[in-house]
């Protein structure tokens, strides 16, 4: 059989099993400086699109389908002749946004207003509601993601800043920034029904796979906390490099990714890789200056790092902790996702 039957008679056994060839996984980056989210091929690790977005996005998050990146920023680039720190404020004021971008299309699907300065958003497992954290007015926003509208605004802590949903869908944490704690909200009832203590300047949460812990960085303290979802206590801090930001563990839950930004003065440049089982920090790599936002992507073969303060994106193997490519990307590139 020659190459094209082959293909042929593939492309029909797919299409009689039901089954559809899979897309090029993409990492979708939100570039606070450059009011863009650029798009990378994870198989070249080349910048394939660059998607203008509203004022200063802050951060990007896949749908578990991988159909939509929905991304937060500070409303639409309609103030003409202004600096962005004035035009970031005025935005700030009038109420923030989350948008959704077509994961196949690039073509910005759908604008919802949200609170007052959105900072990360994440998705139900079930892809049903989207979570948005607004540090302007100590809110998150629920959107229905098909109604394409905020439908509860839940009061948390100081200044919420990151957020992740547990594994089983049932509950957010939420890092509250200014208010030392990591808010517990119940997803069923749309509510806080608890504050975990955890340290100085939490600034993203995050949960191991498996559900047996949870973690919060701690950007003021420059250590990471564990946390036991069952109990909702902290059960050990690991001193890590300087103001860490934001933490990912891998699909096996036996390794977290810790982003350490450092200052603009004194900018960090690694990431801290944690064993999970001893409790202690394996190894550190040398990322870029800025190291600030990581992801993993479903296989556990590569973590991605945005470095915030050199326009670019690392490219780790999970397997050596060695980066294999760094990445030209916007300015001030800050969340990360990838498709699922």
């Amino acid at each position: 059989m020659n190459s094209g039957l082959r293909a042929f008679a593939l492309a029909a056994m797919m299409a009689a099993t039901g089954l559809a060839l899979a897309a090029p996984d993409k990492v979708f980056v939100a570039e606070e400086g450059s009011d863009r989210v650029s798009i990378l091929d994870a198989a070249s690790f080349k910048k394939i699109a660059a998607v203008p977005v509203g004022r200063e996005p802050h951060n990007v998050q896949v749908s578990p389908d991988g159909k939509l990146a929905w991304v937060t920023n500070n409303g639409e680039q309609t103030m003409q002749g202004m600096g962005k720190s004035e035009g970031g404020h005025a935005a700030m004021k009038s109420g923030g946004e989350v948008w959704a971008i077509d994961t196949a299309s690039h073509a910005v699907a759908a604008k919802v207003p949200v609170g007052k300065h959105p900072a990360h958003v994440v998705l139900t497992p079930d892809g049903r509601f989207a979570y948005v954290t607004n540090g302007g007015e100590n809110t998150v926003s629920v959107v229905d993601t098909e109604a394409r509208k905020v439908v509860a605004t839940i009061p948390v802590g100081a200044y919420p800043h990151g957020i992740r949903i547990s594994p089983d869908g049932k509950e957010a944490y939420v890092a509250n920034l200014k208010g030392g704690t990591v808010s517990v909200i119940d997803t069923g009832a749309r509510k806080e029904v608890a504050q975990i203590p955890v340290g100085k300047g939490p600034a993203q949460t995050g949960f191991a796979p498996d559900g047996r812990l949870a973690f919060v960085s701690l950007s003021q303290e420059n250590r990471v906390a564990l946390i036991d979802p069952a109990t909702r206590k902290v059960v050990k801090t690991i001193g890590v490099g300087t103001v860490p930001i934001q933490v990912y563990a891998t699909p096996d839950s036996k390794t977290l990714f810790v982003a350490n930004q450092g200052t603009k003065q004194k900018p960090g440049k690694t990431v801290s890789v944690i064993d999970l089982a001893g409790g202690k920090v394996a190894s550190t790599v040398q990322t870029g200056p800025g190291a600030h936002g990581v992801v993993v992507d479903r296989e556990g073969r590569y973590a991605y790092v945005t470095n915030i303060y050199e326009n670019s994106v690392s490219v780790l193997d999970v397997s050596s902790a060695k980066v294999v490519r760094n990445v030209r990307v916007g300015e001030a590139p800050n969340g990360i996702s990838v498709t699922p």
